[in-house]
C-alpha cells in the first residue's frame, strides 16, 4: 500500500519553478464569464492553459526540468514519451535550450500533435499504445542513445513546473474554495494540489477523469495504485492506465475528490467553451469544465477555480466531435 509520506514537492519548489520559467513560459489569462457562473451556480475563475506555449500546460514542467540539466546532458539530447502535449513541450524546451529531442509517441496520436512535435525539431519514434509499454520503451530508447529522459509526470521538477499554473491562478483570483483539475498521469493535479494547499490549506482539490479512464479514482479508493485497461476515450491526453508512483503519493495526501465525466459531457463542454467563452479546448483540456457544467462535483464551493489544460485540436477533429 502507498503510504502518506512527507511531500516530495513543496510550495517552495513551485515558487522556484515559477522563477525559472518566467519570461519563457506564458503567464496565461484567467477568464471570467457571467454565463458560466450562472450555468453552474458559482463564481468560476478559468485558468486558460490553452494559451500556453505549445497550447498546453505541459511546457511549464518540461522547461523547468530541462533547464536544470547539465550542459553535457543538453549536448547529448533529451528523450520523452507522450501522447502529444508533453511531446511538444519537451521538443520546444530542448530547442529553447539549444538541445535536441527524441520523442516516443503512440501511432494513433492526433496528426496535429505529431506534426507540431516534428515542427519543433524533434525526432519521432512511434509505438502501439495498446500493446507496447511506453515507459519501458522510452527508458530503453534513452539508454540506447545516451539521452536524458524527462517523463510526462513522474519527475519532481515536472510536477513543480505544472504547479505554477495553479500558483498563478490563485495569485490572481485570491483564495478559492475549490480547484478543479483534469487528471491523466497525475502531474498537473499533484502540482496544483501542492500549490493550492500550500497557499490556502482549506481549498478543496477536485480531480476530473473520463469515465473509462478512472485509474486515479480507483487507486484513491483502494489506497494503492490500481491499473486498468488502456482507456478508449476522446480525451487522449487522459488515457492513463495507472497513476504514477510519485504523483499518486502526492495526490493520495492532497486530493479531496475525483469526479468522472463522459465523452458526451466533454463534447458539451468543448461546445460551451467555443460558443460562450470563445476559446478552443481539446477534449482532455475540457474535462474540468465538463465536470462543472454537468453537475458532477459534490458540494461545489462558492468561489472555484478550474484549469483548462490544453487546446491542441485541429479544425477537422473539433468539427467531428462537436459539430
Amino acid at each position: 500500500m502507498t503510504t502518506r509520506n512527507a511531500p516530495s514537492v513543496t510550495l517552495r519548489d513551485i515558487r522556484r519553478a515559477a522563477a525559472r520559467i518566467k519570461g519563457v513560459a506564458h503567464r496565461t489569462p484567467v477568464l471570467r464569464s457571467r454565463t458560466l457562473d450562472e450555468a453552474v451556480g458559482a463564481e468560476v475563475h478559468v485558468k486558460c492553459e490553452n494559451f500556453q506555449r505549445i497550447g498546453a500546460f505541459k511546457f511549464r514542467g518540461a522547461y523547468n526540468a530541462a533547464s536544470q540539466l547539465s550542459q553535457e546532458q543538453l549536448k547529448r539530447g533529451i528523450a520523452a514519451y507522450s501522447s502529444g502535449n508533453h511531446a511538444q513541450a519537451v521538443a520546444l524546451a530542448a530547442r529553447e535550450l539549444g538541445s535536441t529531442a527524441v520523442i516516443l509517441m503512440p501511432e494513433d496520436t492526433p496528426r496535429s500533435k505529431l506534426e507540431a512535435t516534428a515542427g519543433y525539431g524533434a525526432e519521432i519514434v512511434t509505438y502501439d499504445r495498446y500493446t507496447g509499454d511506453r515507459v519501458a520503451l522510452g527508458e530503453a530508447l534513452a539508454a540506447e542513445r545516451g539521452l536524458a529522459l524527462i517523463p510526462p509526470y513522474e519527475h519532481p521538477e515536472v510536477i513543480a513546473g505544472q504547479g505554477t499554473a495553479a500558483l498563478e491562478l490563485i495569485e490572481e483570483a485570491g483564495e478559492l474554495g475549490g480547484l478543479v483539475v483534469p487528471v491523466g498521469g497525475g502531474g498537473l493535479i499533484a502540482g496544483s494540489a501542492t500549490a493550492a494547499k500550500g497557499m490556502h490549506g482549506a481549498t478543496r482539490v477536485i480531480g476530473v477523469e473520463p469515465e473509462d479512464g478512472d485509474d486515479t479514482r480507483r487507486s484513491l479508493e483502494a489506497g494503492s495504485r490500481v491499473g486498468i485497461a488502456v482507456p478508449r476515450t476522446i480525451a487522449d491526453g487522459q488515457a492513463a492506465e495507472m497513476p504514477g508512483e510519485l504523483t499518486f503519493s502526492v495526490n493520495q495526501r492532497l486530493v479531496d475528490e475525483i469526479s468522472l465525466v463522459s465523452d458526451d459531457d466533454i463534447r458539451a463542454a468543448m461546445r460551451f467553451a467555443f460558443e460562450r467563452l470563445k476559446i478552443v479546448v481539446e477534449p482532455s483540456g475540457a474535462s474540468a469544465l465538463a465536470a462543472l457544467l454537468a453537475g458532477r462535483i459534490t458540494r461545489l464551493p462558492r468561489r472555484v477555480g478550474l484549469i483548462i489544460s490544453g487546446g491542441n485540436i485541429d479544425a477537422a477533429r473539433f468539427a467531428d466531435l462537436c459539430g
